[in-house]
């Protein structure tokens, strides 16, 4: 029975000591990849989809941009009689 240690606690010639940093930036990489998969799971285009994010926003900013000023920024009105 223990003729088998090396083969369950694997030994440690087999394998590489890694840089710590290196190890961090591998994890920091893994961790944006799984996120930007995440955020595209159940999407056929997404871009598309952030695209049309960032159109709503910019309309809401000159909405919010127009009711700023009063709402006197638009066009004028005469009435003719």
């Amino acid at each position: 029975m223990g003729a088998c240690n090396e083969c369950l606690f694997g030994a440690r010639e087999d394998y590489e000591d890694v840089d710590p940093e290196t190890k961090r930036r591998q994890q920091a990489e893994a961790a944006e990849q799984r996120l930007t998969q995440q955020e595209s799971r159940g999407l056929k285009d997404p871009e598309g989809v952030k695209r049309k994010l960032q159109q709503k926003e910019e309309a809401e900013r000159k909405a919010a941009k127009v009711e700023d000023t009063g709402g006197q920024g638009g066009l004028k009105w005469q009435v003719s009689s």
